[in-house]
């Protein structure tokens, strides 16, 4: 009985994921993208471009997307693989964003996530930081921020 039901629920998270695909193809987003790496259902790379009115402009930046078996049930894991200079993400490349962590619904998806890390880009959530110190150039010295990250920019995402 047991095995049945873990097959139904996966079964609900592949065509989830799939219908997730299929409008991802079919209605294309030119600020970001997303598809799975190889055969691989459950591991997607996504790629999302600086926005034009940001220190990020002109930068193209890679994202690895990490599905559970239990989607959309549990939030996927993603994380920047591109180096980039943002109070919300922290040398590891994960991010600081509320949908992603205590604030998840089955309701979200993929797409949803991707444009609120892009909308991350230009409005940080300084509630939800990882280092104090470019929360801190942030808030006193925006032009030497925009500057950091501009540099950050141009030497790991261009």
């Amino acid at each position: 009985m047991e095995f049945n039901k873990n097959n139904n629920k996966l079964d609900k998270t592949l065509k989830r994921i799939n219908v997730e695909l299929r409008d991802i193809r079919r209605n294309p987003v030119p600020l970001f993208n997303a598809c799975p790496i190889g055969n691989n259902i459950f591991r997607w790379l996504a790629t999302i471009l600086g926005p034009s009115d940001s220190p990020y402009s002109g930068g193209v930046f890679f994202l690895d997307v990490h599905l559970p078996t239990d989607y959309p049930w549990k939030p996927p894991k993603i994380n920047f693989t591109t180096r980039i200079y943002h109070p919300n993400v922290n040398s590891n490349g994960n991010i600081g964003l509320d949908n992603l962590n205590y604030q998840w619904s089955p309701a979200l998806t993929i797409s949803t996530i991707l444009s609120s890390i892009y909308s991350l880009l230009t409005d940080p959530n300084l509630d939800f930081t990882f280092d104090p110190e470019i929360v801190h150039i942030y808030k006193n010295d925006r032009s030497r921020y925009d500057a950091i990250a501009r540099e950050w920019t141009i030497k790991y995402a261009t």
